[in-house]
């Protein structure tokens, strides 16, 4: 009996949650879908890749994010990336000889999702402000964490500015209030249970403000979405449902929360959200990437994975449109790789099906200005990919890859790397 009512009050508790969803406003979108089956990419073209391995350490690495930037200064580019099994950040740096070496900028941070460069106290120097997912596992536990590392004189010193929530996927800068200082946005990511909240600087002291509830928020870009001059949020929500929210700023910090899009297809599986000007109008789109496909077992492509296209066409409305389909897509990134003046797109492989050496583990989509997108192999090798990122980091003006590798138990692959560039040279470079 005790187990009869207990059923009963879940199911009148996901009877009033239904009621809740269906009340709330729901675009529907149809997505375009393409063939069936493993998409044909082209292995060449007019762009010559050189592989280089970044670092060799860690068998079964766990790199969560990597980013492109010049970290120091000093013109050149370098690669910051989040190090779960060394609990890090690192800088690692490429010398005109071609040799890398790394440096470590910070440990003992538990599982490290994003890092932040920004200078957030404005004394003219880099600060990083990292998301700390706290387990890389499923759960609710109050372990994610918001971990200033603050430069003093080039040595970083932590301060946590959000601590006892769950866990922490991605941490935004910006002018949230117009105050003129920086303040951040959080995506807790939790996993049945989180939410966006941003925190309000006040001369160095960060206040909570929930925005919205929604659990498995993971990324959360910070733009001019709607063009009136202050800074909006969206996120990309991929426990339960499937959707992304914007949430339009006022310009004082107050947020309305709204609904941009969602998918019936619960198994998708969101890997991210990244903001672009991917058409070159002026606004704010967003590249959706989908393929974490490992409630199915690892490397088991799906035909509805690959990249969305959320075009913004402005008043808070996107037109969605599918680019790009791949095997197990987890992350994508842009950047003019041809030199022609139009955004291209790179997008990485966590799970497809490796065994078969014609899937590709990295894809780039040529753009024709038109937006119509040509998906072009640039390896299948290594494995298990789950953040991307590109820019110059040899000096020849053109923008390469960068992408971390994390290692999934149980896969059964071999393969997988921690940190590999791929060069951007062209293929008369290739001939010299």
């Amino acid at each position: 009996m005790k187990g009869s009512r207990i059923v009963f009050v879940l199911l009148l508790l996901l009877n009033g949650a239904l009621a809740v969803v269906n009340f709330l406003p729901q675009p529907e979108v149809t997505i375009p879908t393409l063939d069936d089956g493993i998409p044909e990419v082209s292995s060449s073209n007019r762009i010559t890749w050189v592989k280089e391995d970044v670092t060799r350490g860690a068998v079964r690495p766990r790199i969560c994010h990597v980013q492109i930037l010049d970290f120091d200064g000093d013109g050149n580019a370098e690669i910051v990336a989040c190090d779960a099994v060394r609990n890090a950040v690192v800088v690692c740096r490429r010398s005109g000889s071609g040799e890398w070496t790394e440096e470590l900028l910070a440990e003992n941070l538990k599982t490290p999702a994003h890092a932040t460069v920004t200078d957030i106290d404005a004394d003219g120097d880099s600060d990083i402000v990292v998301a700390i997912l706290g387990d890389p596992l499923p759960s609710d536990e109050l372990v994610g964490q918001v971990i200033l590392l603050r430069n003093s004189d080039g040595r970083y010193e932590q301060e946590v500015l959000l601590d006892d929530v769950r866990r922490v996927a991605d941490v935004q800068p910006g002018d949230l209030d117009g105050d003129g200082d920086i303040d951040l946005a959080v995506a807790v990511f939790g996993y049945a249970r989180g939410e966006i909240i941003w925190l309000e600087n006040n001369t160095g002291e960060f206040r909570d403000h929930q925005i919205l509830s929604r659990p498995g928020v993971i990324h959360v870009p910070v733009r001019d979405f709607d063009g009136d001059g202050d800074l909006d949020l969206v996120t990309v929500v991929s426990q339960d449902e499937e959707e992304v929210w914007g949430m339009e700023n006022d310009g004082k910090g107050n947020f309305v929360a709204r609904q941009l899009y969602f998918t019936h297809n619960f198994d998708v599986g969101s890997g991210g959200l990244s903001a672009c000007d991917l058409d070159g109008d002026g606004d704010s789109d967003l590249l959706l990437p989908w393929g974490d496909n490992l409630e199915y077992g690892h490397g088991w492509p799906q035909p509805y994975h690959g990249c969305v296209w959320l075009e913004n066409t402005g008043d808070w409305k996107f037109t969605v449109r599918r680019i790009a389909q791949l095997g197990g897509t987890y992350a994508a990134d842009t950047a003019d790789f041809d030199g022609d003046g139009h955004l291209d797109v790179v997008l990485v492989s966590m799970s497809n099906n490796f065994v078969n050496p014609d899937n590709p583990s990295v894809v780039w989509l040529r753009n024709d200005g038109k937006q119509n997108f040509e998906t072009w192999r640039v390896d299948h090798r290594p494995v298990e990919l789950i953040t991307v990122a590109s820019g110059d980091l040899d000096g020849d003006d053109r923008p390469d890859i960068v992408a971390g590798g994390f290692h999934i138990p149980m896969s059964g692959l071999d393969g997988c790397r921690r940190l590999t560039v791929w060069l951007n040279h062209s293929a008369e470079d290739a001939d010299d």
